[in-house]
């Protein structure tokens, strides 16, 4: 059954903005949580631009779902991960002039380090994710470092959506679908679990829920957006509906 990781980062956006208190990112898992997230998403910037270590520390020790570290695959991120020992670690690239991340990870031009950091977040029990753009060569090159996770930014698909006027049935946006599909089927055959992610929202979130083998989306900035009209805990309730209903019409679609 298809599940839901909230991205809770600009909840922490929002209390930097004032370099206060609050808001209180564990209370927003929280509230996720109650709302029927089936897990929390942070990423953990090297310039600590929203997420902090003290959040990290918290949420690790608080929540009662799975975490999902998102982080740049530096020897800093890798030891603080391995220390506190998130359900799952996500590697993604990351650039310091970024509003948020842009692209996949290219895995083909580091390979051996990406295998590295990979190794050792499996000796320390952690399920290793990798953030990929919608091409055969790095899913193959996941495959081989030993991920367990593959993650398909759904950013272009989002971005033709909104550019074709939400037209899901548009040639380019039945073009983005499909590249996230031929992936998540590549990711499938080679034994590993197929999540997207990045910029969906309450509008353009269905037919990627309906992916054959899609096991999970994390979403933040939308709920988080929504959250501050009507609450965290209805923004996850109303997102998870949207995406159960899309998988469950998949599911009952004759092949």
């Amino acid at each position: 059954m298809i599940e839901l990781g909230v991205n809770i980062d600009h909840v922490a956006s929002i209390r930097e903005a004032r370099q206060t208190y609050e808001p209180e990112p564990v209370w927003a898992a929280v509230e996720a949580h109650i709302g029927g997230a089936d897990g929390i998403t942070v990423h953990l910037r090297e310039d600590r631009r929203h997420i902090q270590d003290a959040d990290v520390e918290k949420l690790r020790t608080l929540t009662q779902i799975k975490l999902n570290l998102e982080m740049a695959a530096t020897d800093e991120m890798v030891a603080i991960a391995c220390r506190l020992k998130p359900e799952m670690a996500m590697l993604v690239p990351e650039g310091r002039h970024e509003v948020t991340t842009e692209g996949g990870l290219d895995i083909v031009a580091q390979e051996s380090k990406l295998k590295t950091a990979v190794g050792r977040l499996a000796q320390a029990g952690i399920v290793s994710s990798v953030f990929i753009d919608a091409d055969l060569t790095q899913v193959e090159a996941a495959a081989r470092i030993g991920a367990r996770v593959c993650e398909i930014p759904t950013g272009p698909y989002a971005h033709a959506f909104h550019n074709r006027g939400r037209d899901a049935e548009s040639p380019a946006v039945l073009t983005e679908l499909a590249r996230i599909g031929v992936a998540g089927e590549s990711i499938r055959r080679l034994g590993m679990r197929f999540n997207a992610g990045h910029a969906l929202n309450y509008f353009n979130v269905q037919p990627v829920a309906r992916l054959p083998g899609i096991r999970e989306l994390h979403i933040g900035h939308a709920i988080v957006s929504r959250a501050v009209f009507i609450g965290m805990r209805e923004a996850v309730r109303e997102m998870k509906r949207l995406m159960r209903e899309a998988a469950a019409c998949s599911a009952a679609r004759p092949e």
